[in-house]
């Protein structure tokens, strides 16, 4: 199956989509692995081994608490966040886990094993689950990689993978690798980018599903933000970050309602704050990521709140949008996800969205184009005035790092967003002030990106070894 835009954004819980997301996905993987090859009823013991960057940084974005609650049979996806706080008390409390959802197993984050200088050949996030009888018989083991975004690979059918990928896109209508040969198909065929993304989608899915599954992610993106700005306090983890995006919201209804509003009119936006606006619902996105809340993946974690702050503007904004209907509404978030959605697959086919791959830029930069190119498309861009938007976008953000203080998803990744989400916007208006033309390609900028993160020191990729992680003394 090639990657769509369901791939690219899926419900999950923070704080990271390649050290919490992936993993609880590998564990219930080889959890619901025990139970279909008919070893669950014997397993006495079992070993995890964390390799990388996940040993560098698991305490700090919960990739031993979210392995503990896959191998229990929980899915990302499905998981709400309450759920996760049950289970790990409950986990924590009695010292045992209920493997599969039903052999109970003493175990617990203690017992897994950390490799943080061992680099296993496929990527730098790698696990082995290996469980074994009374006798100590290894019933079972599997080792996988997670490779950004919640994809994880297991290892030796990489080859088989990349074949199968191959094969589905041959048979999809307009099938692309390239922003060159996304915009072939566009001036084939007369569609926009989210129009050509649209009629690959319509091969897995009816026109109705795709639009009902991105207003639903849409949903969920609202849903975090509201969770958010009602939630006060310190961030979890010990750097006591505070949260801002309540006092901010609080401050914004008052600064920008209109004047003959006593109360504020929450559904009035001043277009002199529009850039506050976007900074708040970035921070309550990436706030709320931190503390383990519901998240979309967009494309990953650590960069989720940039999309929804982008397309915030799109819809409150964007010129024509303040009679919109709600309709017209829906039409600006289905336009401008299955155009994020056709960059990101650009990402995925020829670099990569793991922050501990490439560093920061794969993450908070491939996010950056994707929302420049949706708000493109949807303020009335031709296809080349969008590829330029998202060829800006990620232009200025070559050579981000990713140095999390403390290895926690908080400083700088945070405010980071927010500032990832006005360049995007920027980039936008910039590409919709030219005619599309421009010296540097899409194409070219991903490559570079690429290679700049083969380049890159691992300390500065998702290891908390180099940067502000340790330059800055934690609190």
């Amino acid at each position: 199956m090639a990657v769509g835009v369901f791939d690219l954004f899926s419900i999950g819980i923070g704080p990271s989509s390649s050290h919490t997301v992936g993993p609880m996905r590998a564990a219930a993987v080889f959890a619901e692995e025990l139970k279909s090859c008919g070893v669950l009823a014997g397993v006495a013991s079992l070993r995890v081994d964390l390799y990388g960057s996940l040993a560098a940084t698991g305490h700090g974005h919960g990739t031993m608490t979210a392995i503990l609650l896959g191998l229990e049979g929980f899915h990302p996806e499905l998981i709400l966040p309450d759920e996760v706080e049950e289970r790990l008390a409950g986990i924590a409390e009695t010292g045992v886990l209920q493997l599969a959802g039903s052999v109970p197993l003493p175990y617990g984050v203690k017992d897994m094993v950390l490799r943080p200088l061992t680099i296993l050949p496929r990527h730098t996030n790698g696990m082995t689950f290996t469980v074994s009888d009374a006798e100590g018989v290894v019933l079972h083991a599997a080792t996988f990689f997670s490779v950004g975004g919640g994809f994880i690979v297991r290892e030796g059918e990489e080859d088989a993978a990349l074949q199968e990928l191959e094969e589905s896109k041959k048979v999809l209508p307009l099938p692309f690798r390239t922003a060159a040969e996304l915009l072939e198909h566009c001036r084939e065929t007369g569609l926009g980018i989210s129009e050509v993304m649209r009629v690959n989608e319509e091969d897995s899915r009816t026109v109705e599903e795709i639009r009902d599954g991105l207003l639903h992610i849409y949903s969920v993106m609202e849903s975090c933000v509201d969770v958010s700005l009602k939630r006060e306090g310190v961030l979890p983890g010990g750097l006591k970050v505070r949260r801002r995006a309540p006092d901010w919201y609080d401050r914004l209804k008052k600064e920008s309602s209109r004047p003959d509003s006593e109360g504020g009119d929450e559904d009035f936006h001043d277009p002199k704050y529009w850039q506050e606006w976007v900074n708040l619902i970035a921070l309550a996105v990436n706030e709320e990521n931190a503390s383990g809340g519901r998240v979309v993946t967009a494309p990953t974690n650590g960069a989720a709140g940039i999309i929804p702050a982008v397309l915030y503007y799109a819809l409150h904004f964007a010129p024509g949008m303040e009679n919109a209907s709600q309709e017209d509404r829906d039409d600006v978030v289905v336009k401008f996800l299955l155009t994020a959605g056709a960059i990101g697959v650009l990402y995925k086919e020829q670099a990569s969205i793991s922050g501990a791959e490439v560093g920061c830029q794969g993450e908070v930069g491939s996010a950056s184009s994707m929302a420049a190119a949706g708000l493109a498309e949807v303020m009335g861009g031709t296809p080349s005035q969008v590829e330029n938007a998202a060829e800006i976008a990620m232009e200025h953000n070559l050579g981000l790092t990713c140095d999390p203080i403390g290895g926690l998803v908080q400083v700088p990744c945070i405010e980071r967003n927010a500032i990832a989400a006005a360049k995007a916007i920027n980039a936008a208006k910039m590409a919709l002030w030219g005619d599309g033309s421009h010296r540097v390609s899409l194409d070219e900028v991903i490559v570079t990106m690429r290679e700049t993160g083969k380049d890159m020191s691992s300390k500065y990729k998702e290891t908390a070894m180099g940067g502000l992680a340790v330059n800055v003394v934690e609190c």
